[in-house]
């Protein structure tokens, strides 16, 4: 599992969520204790729906913030995403709350001056205290660190990758294309399953991830 994540704070993270959910789909949020994962914690945000349906963060971590030179508190998730990936980055992350599956995403940074940096998302599902999929957990990630970052911002992320991940299952890659896609498990309801909004992405891989027992 872990060799397949490139960012270590991914990693952790992704172990973490996955030991206190225990056999659960997904573990409740009053469970978090930010103490055990502190070296994270500027690398995180939490994403809940808002009271106009769509999705904001309830917190982000002062590198997430840096990156893209703004306070994200209250912003839309879907704003950090180019042009029609907005809307779609929106559904997203909507479907990791409904369906309970952990994501995680390769993307692009691109700055006005067209600097790149590459940079890895995981999304994982929270519960409330009542078991509703209400929250995301989330991590950023810059997978390198050139002279100008968090000096110059990043406008937007472009998807060139996702993965869904399955916790309970052994470690393997599958290499899909994307006009094969098959949706996972979770999506029992038909239709174009859980991420068909992501069709056209370039690489697109499920992953199944294996728990440490």
């Amino acid at each position: 599992m872990n060799a397949k994540m490139r960012s270590n704070t991914s990693t952790e993270l992704f172990r973490y969520w996955n030991t206190i959910r225990g056999k659960r789909d997904l573990p409740r949020r009053d469970e978090l204790e930010p103490g055990d994962i502190r070296t994270l914690l500027p690398n995180l945000f939490i994403l809940e729906r808002d009271r106009n349906a769509g999705i904001s963060f309830r917190l982000a971590g002062t590198h997430v913030c840096a990156l893209f030179g703004l306070e994200l508190r209250g912003r839309q998730f879907g704003l950090l995403w180019l042009n029609a990936q907005a809307a779609k980055a929106q559904r997203m992350a909507g479907q990791v709350m409904t369906h309970r599956v952990p994501v995680m995403l390769s993307a692009r940074g691109r700055t006005a001056d067209a600097r790149e940096i590459e940079v890895e998302a995981l999304l994982l599902p929270l519960a409330s205290t009542e078991g509703a999929s209400d929250r995301i957990l989330g991590a950023l990630s810059p997978l390198s660190r050139p002279y100008w970052l968090h000096a110059t911002s990043v406008e937007g992320l472009d998807v060139t990758g996702m993965k869904i991940l399955d916790p309970d299952r052994t470690a393997v890659f599958r290499e899909e294309q994307a006009t094969e896609y098959v949706p996972p498990r979770a999506d029992s309801q038909g239709g174009e399953g859980v991420f068909g909004e992501f069709r056209r992405v370039r690489h697109l891989r499920i992953l199944e991830g294996g728990r440490r027992g």
